[in-house]
């Protein structure tokens, strides 16, 4: 009994890590199918990403939540670029209209901060992934 719980476990988190597990490891992000709205207006989106290498800056993981005609940047997480599947959790304030239970778009970026050819930080774009959400 214990064995088959313990293979039917590694089964699901296999499954929860494929799509960010890419032939000759790369770069991938994505997200939960679910988000909050708290009675303060405080938006959460969550998701996993997984990055190779930070050495030639830092690396981010940013979101924009669109609901109707209305979106918003929703927070920014750094990333750890060692290879293995991390979680990311982004929240933000979000009032003046907030947003409501219910549909959404996520739109997730992973991105990489590099110094530019006047100093200023570029955006590197090493994966996007967009998603339906259902806000709760």
């Amino acid at each position: 009994m214990r064995v088959r719980i313990a293979l039917a476990a590694g089964a699901l988190l296999a499954a929860a890590v494929a799509p960010l597990a890419h032939a000759g490891g790369a770069d991938g992000l994505s997200v939960d199918g679910y988000g909050t709205v708290a009675a303060d207006s405080t938006v959460t989106l969550s998701g996993t990403y997984r990055c190779l290498d930070d050495s030639d800056g830092p690396v981010f993981v940013s979101s924009t939540l669109v609901q109707g005609n209305r979106s918003a940047g929703i927070g920014g997480t750094r990333a750890v670029c060692d290879g293995q599947v991390h979680e990311w959790v982004n929240s933000s304030v979000v009032k003046d209209p907030a947003f409501k239970p219910g549909a959404a778009r996520v739109e997730a970026t992973l991105m990489r901060l590099t110094a530019g050819g006047m100093g200023l930080p570029t955006p590197g774009f090493l994966a996007v992934e967009e998603s339906d959400v259902e806000l709760h």
